[in-house]
């Protein structure tokens, strides 16, 4: 029976704790998420790094990025995906250096995208520079789109540089951002069947209320899906999330439905072709 990825994205780079107590952001916190969140049925994790000592902001700082990836790497048995988007105001050279805490994925956004009042800049050199340091330092990019031209830029990289590290080419569509590629069905049938045809897995977001509608349409279409906080706040109309386990077991519940149960870890890590860097 055909299964289901499920990438849990837990925090995030623009929700302020103070106005969502419930986000996790401590290394704690972070880490027994993930243990729940594996438990639910989630094989990836998607991580964006707060500083607690810093009004719980963003940080790319490199020790707490390896900290984050270490914990998270002994507590679980989930791949570990770092964000090299940071926060939008990040500085490219910055970014790059995410690899260097040595997670088994990272996100690489396929080009520049307007990000609600902001622009969250993705040239074409920074994202060459990315894909090569990744093959180099074997870690395996998911490549994040949020507009439909960001394939065409995908391409483009493939062209240049040849498969990532590992051989597969697994995407994400991030839908649904202000400003961005609109969280419709119709949206996401068009970014499907513009797939390059190096692509060997694909999942989807849908952004606040096209979380569920997204995620029934990639089921349909046999595409994988991503949860969490990060990405949607409310559970329903009037009713927050109070944990990202409740967004993975509603996803998980409804993969099963579609007769698409959650692929276990292991399962997730060949799909994606991760090194194994797990000390056991």
């Amino acid at each position: 029976m055909p299964s289901t990825l499920i990438t849990v994205a837990p925090t995030g780079a623009e929700t302020a704790r103070a106005d969502f107590p419930q986000l996790p952001t401590t290394l704690q916190e972070l880490v027994e998420t993930a243990q729940r969140c594996e438990g639910a049925g989630a094989g990836l994790i998607h991580v964006h790094v707060r500083d607690p000592e810093a009004g719980h902001a963003p940080t790319l700082d490199p020790v707490r990025l390896r900290d984050t990836v270490q914990a998270l790497r002994e507590a679980t048995d989930l791949v570990v995906q770092l964000s090299t988007g940071g926060s939008v105001r990040d500085p490219l050279e910055k970014r790059l250096t995410v690899l260097d805490a040595e997670p088994d994925s990272c996100s690489l956004t396929c080009g520049t995208v307007n990000f609600g009042d902001d622009v969250f800049l993705n040239p074409h050199g920074f994202m060459s520079d990315l894909y090569v340091r990744a093959q180099e330092q074997e870690v395996v990019p998911e490549f994040e789109i949020f507009e439909l031209g960001h394939l065409a830029s995908l391409s483009r990289l493939i062209d240049a540089h040849g498969l990532p590290f590992g051989g597969k080419v697994h995407v994400d569509f991030v839908t649904n951002v202000p400003g961005a590629m609109p969280g419709t069905v119709e949206a996401l049938v068009a970014g499907a069947q513009m797939l390059p045809a190096e692509v060997t897995s694909w999942s989807a977001t849908g952004i606040g209320r096209a979380h569920l509608p997204i995620a029934a349409a990639a089921l349909a279409m046999g595409g994988h899906l991503r949860v969490g906080m990060e990405d949607n706040l409310m559970m329903a109309r009037g009713q927050q999330v109070q944990h990202n386990a409740e967004l993975v077991e509603r996803a998980a519940s409804l993969a099963t439905t579609m007769q698409r149960p959650p692929m276990s870890t292991d399962e997730a890590r060949e799909l994606l072709a991760v090194k194994d860097r797990r000390d056991r």
